[in-house]
């Protein structure tokens, strides 16, 4: 019987302090996952997970791989419970995509780790410039803004619902012609750098050689890709696209809809929060959205 369930994992902005924690405290396996991660990284990156403080846990570099190591906590209780059904695909939301790798089992959980918290600190690094969410406003319409301000489309989240990168000028020129041409909210996002933009092309060549040489097998369920919502099986193609989305626009409607296409009627979203179910609900009306949250109780 082919299955009809998609397994979607967060990106950044969805984590908190104390994320995981009762998982560690109630699963062995998920306890395993923590531990797995700090010897990965040399540092205790758990107990700031579990403990905070919140400003250092927001840092782009601990951010990144405390939302992958959260969300295959989750991913191993929900197995662990006989809660998750094996997928037709798998998706992630930008960084979420290598969690989805990490749990179609094409990419080892410590060399996933290593390399987001490598392209954290990257991140922060070569960070310039910024990113605003717009609300109310049509593709197009915000396509055309875009263009005539000189920032990039980042995020095509949901209907209605996108994100530009690029220098603080010609974001708030931007931000200003988008309210002029209808938009509802614009709001400036908590990141250091114009995430998904060419401005981001250095942390693609510095972060080349790991993801070139990190082994990587092929995933049990097509990767819907970021870029351009393929269905990835092929190591090479992968390895393309972890390389392509750090300067790319993630189209989440497309891989949505991808989705979709390809079967996927319950979107069991793996990890900290509920802000994917949320963008499904709103692209493919009438789906099922599943927080594992709200599968583990």
């Amino acid at each position: 019987m082919v299955s009809d369930v998609a397994w979607v994992f967060p990106g950044q902005g969805s984590q908190r302090v104390g994320m995981g924690k009762a998982l560690a405290e109630q699963s062995a396996a998920a306890r395993a996952v923590f531990e797995t991660v700090d010897d990965a990284l040399g540092f205790p990156l758990s107990q700031l997970i579990f403990e905070g403080p919140e400003e250092a846990l927001v840092s782009t570099r601990n951010q990144q791989p405390a939302i992958l190591v959260a969300s295959i906590a989750y991913f191993t209780a929900l197995r662990e419970a006989g809660l998750l059904p094996d997928p037709c695909c798998v998706a992630g939301h930008s960084l979420g995509e290598y969690t989805a790798l990490v749990a179609a089992g094409a990419l080892d959980l410590a060399d996933a780790a290593r390399l987001v918290r490598r392209r954290g600190e990257l991140m922060e690094e070569h960070g310039r410039g910024g990113m605003v969410a717009v609300l109310g406003l049509d593709v197009a319409a915000l396509e055309a803004v875009a263009a005539e301000t000189g920032v990039e489309v980042a995020n095509f989240n949901a209907p209605c619902q996108t994100t530009l990168s690029g220098p603080a000028e010609a974001l708030e020129a931007a931000a200003a012609l988008a309210r002029t041409r209808g938009a509802r909210r614009v709001v400036p996002l908590p990141v250091n750098g114009a995430f998904h933009s060419s401005l981001m092309q250095p942390v693609t060549e510095a972060l080349r050689p790991m993801i070139e040489a990190v082994p990587l097998r092929e995933p049990i369920a097509p990767l819907i890709a970021d870029v351009d919502a393929r269905p990835l099986r092929d190591p090479g193609e992968i390895r393309a696209e972890l390389l392509e989305q750090i300067t790319a626009s993630v189209r989440w409607v497309d891989v949505v809809q991808a989705a979709h296409a390809a079967g996927a009627r319950r979107f069991v979203e793996i990890g900290p929060g509920k802000v994917l179910s949320g963008l499904i609900a709103r692209i493919v009306p009438g789906v099922e959205t599943v927080p594992a949250e709200t599968l583990l109780g």
